[in-house]
Parts: structure tokens; sequence; C-alpha cells
């Protein structure tokens, strides 16, 4: 992208980035569908079961649903495995990468027997959290938090190259990037992967990183809403605490979000996260204030809202897989990250729905949405 066409798009950003609470929006950046494309999403989701339209909602390990390990390619099993659970996307990590050539087939040979296209994703923040740079050897970049002076082109060309790899690849989403500030010193879970220690910058950086990761060929998530840079606690381990007044955070935390969302960020990952000043009684991933209030409403986000990994401790050691699938749903989420256990996750929503517990639109409302970018983006 052209240096000058990057920082007319950023400085149209940094003003969003004012009064209340630190935060107004210009716009939310998503691209309304076109009334070709609500027709097709109509007429796919009419022809879905409840069953089928549950499944859109996952986003799940190719061992979860194969119960193989490790998956290294799309054989029979793995063939069988993705009818039986027609998902919405797949997550690949370092065990299912041995080489550029086998993932390429093994991600074109999965779409292709997808009914409906997946989306196809991985952590690729780069720095310590990689997954295609190690194993394959696409082109390393280095840790965020070290390039955070060297400006917005420096953040484009990053998320740029990193997508690129990507995207060569048939991967079609990154799970990054980190929006998170990193604001505690002694926070060891985020540190470096952040853009910044500072608010301001790390709103600028991350709208670049945004730009980056489309230009360059893949969808990208804003993660750990609504901030998991001034916690102690790792939430692969426990629930993570943030500790601040709502006009803080709003003024702080989500600033990085609000540029991000701006700029047309495709997914927020939603953290595992007690946020007491903004939800007293649940964490941020089963929240449906923090979700639908102050992510929905208050930052203009339409596109997909996903979990963290449902399996990590923050969830896992607190809820059952039933109470956790039923009240991320409620909360808002469109997909669930990594259930611990797939079949279980299927029923209990399944359940809910025949109690009334949720109702059938509120599912069709999420596919709808996922439906909706598939089809945008011509992953569809």
């Amino acid at each position: 992208m052209n240096g000058r066409r990057l920082c007319t798009k950023i400085g149209c950003l940094c003003m969003t980035v004012l009064l209340t609470f630190g935060i107004v929006l210009c716009g939310n950046g998503n691209v309304i569908a076109e009334k070709n494309v609500d027709t097709r999403v109509e007429m796919i989701l009419s022809k879905m079961t409840l069953r089928e339209k549950i499944c859109q909602m996952l986003f799940v390990t190719p061992e979860s649903i194969a119960e193989v390990s490790p998956v290294t390619k799309t054989d029979s099993k793995m063939k069988t495995a993705i009818n039986m659970y027609p998902v919405g996307g797949i997550i690949y990590s370092k065990p299912n990468l041995i080489s550029k050539s086998q993932t390429k087939k093994m991600i074109e040979e999965i779409q292709a027997e997808s009914s409906i296209n997946l989306f196809i994703a991985a952590d690729e923040e780069g720095g310590t959290v990689n997954r295609l740079m190690k194993k394959l050897g696409t082109t390393y970049i280095g840790s965020m938090y070290d390039y955070r002076n060297m400006g917005i082109e420096t953040a484009y060309r990053n998320a740029y190259t990193i997508a690129g790899d990507m995207a060569a690849l048939g991967f079609n989403l990154d799970f990054a990037p980190v929006a998170d500030v990193w604001s505690n010193p002694d926070n060891t879970v985020i540190g470096k992967r952040a853009y910044s220690n500072d608010f301001s910058q790390a709103a600028i950086l991350v709208s670049a990183a945004v730009y980056g990761f489309h230009d360059g060929g893949v969808l990208c998530t804003l993660k750990h809403f609504p901030g998991h840079g001034d916690t102690v606690e790792d939430s692969h381990k426990s629930i993570a605490y943030v500790n601040k007044s709502k006009e803080d955070i709003y003024a702080q935390e989500l600033q990085p979000f609000a540029t991000g969302i701006a700029a047309g960020a495709d997914f927020v990952m939603m953290g595992h996260l007690m946020v007491s000043s903004l939800d007293e009684d649940n964490p941020a991933t089963l929240s449906e204030s923090i979700i639908q209030d102050t992510l929905r409403e208050d930052l203009g986000f339409q596109g997909i809202v996903i979990t963290d990994a449902m399996r990590m401790s923050a969830l896992a050691d607190r809820y059952t897989v039933e109470e956790a699938a039923v009240k991320a749903v409620q909360a808002g989420n469109d997909m669930l990250l990594d259930p611990v256990d797939i079949d279980r996750t299927i029923n209990a929503l399944m359940d809910a729905v025949a109690q009334g517990t949720i109702t059938e639109e509120r599912i069709n409302e999420s596919v709808r949405r996922i439906l909706t970018v598939k089809m945008e983006t011509g992953i569809i």
C-alpha cells in the first residue's frame, strides 16, 4: 500500500478516538451486504437443519471431530468427520503442518469436501505465537511489540506479509491482531504479543494491521475483548481479572478495538476475563452486557463474535460443557472456538432450542452473520 494512502486511512481512524470515554466511531467499517447476498444467505439458511446451523457455529480443531491425532491430511476418516460435523471453521496448529505442499493439499481437500466452505484459521501473530513460521518456514516476523516505534507502515507491512504467506497455503483467517495493550508489566500471557504498552499507539498500529491483513488476503480477528493487557492471571489457566472503572476501560482498553473495528476487522474474540465494572457476574465470554452493550452497541461491531478456546481452564474449570455452550450463545457469541466436547455442545444447544431457552431465530442470527461474511469475502 502507498504510504500516503495508508496514512490517510489511519489519520481518519484516529479521529474516531475522541470524546465519550475517549471513543466515538465514525463508522463500523463493515461492508453492508447487497440484496443478492442477503437472498443467497437466506436460501442456504432455509435449507439447513437445526443441527447443521449449530455445527456452523462451531470452530474446531480437526482432531476434535476426526478423533485422530495429529491430523495431517484430509483422508477418508477426516472426510467422514467433516460430513458428520459440518462445522463453520477449522483451526490448524503446529502438529497439523508438515510442509507447505502438504498443508496446501490438506486445506484444498477439506474445503472440497465441505458442503459450506470453511473458515480456515491459525494463530499467526508473529514472535512467540506462530504456527506457520516455525513449522513451514514462512517469512519470520518478530513480536509486534518490538516494532512499536517503527510506525504504521511497518505494522501494515508485517500483517500484509503474514497474510500473504497464509493465503498462499489456503488459510483465509488469522486469529490476530492482538488488540490488548501491555499496560501491566506483570502481565506475562500477553506481554510482547501486544503492539504497544501505550493505548493510543496501539490503536493506530492495530488499525494499520487490519488493513495489512485484508490487503494480504485473509480475514482478521481482534483479541481478547475487552482487553487482556492489564491482568496478571493467564486465562489459559484461570479466570483473569480486570480491575478498572468503566470510564477507564472505555478510554483505554477499548481504543485498539474501536480503531480495529473502524478499519473493518471481521472477528472479535472474547476474553475469559472478569470485568466487574461491566459485568459483576459473568466473564466477558459469557456476558450479554459486554457483548451486546459494549461491543455491539457502543463500538458498533457487526461482524462475527467468537469465544476464546472453550477448553481453556478459565471456563472449563468453572462450567460444564453444556452450561458454557448455552451461556455463550445466550450472551451473543456467533461461534464457539474449540469446545471441550463436540457432541455434548451440539446436544446442549439443540436441547436449549427445544426447551425454549434459546430460540431458533437466535441461532439463525449467528448463522446468517457467518454465511454473510463467507459470501461477501468469496469463501462461499
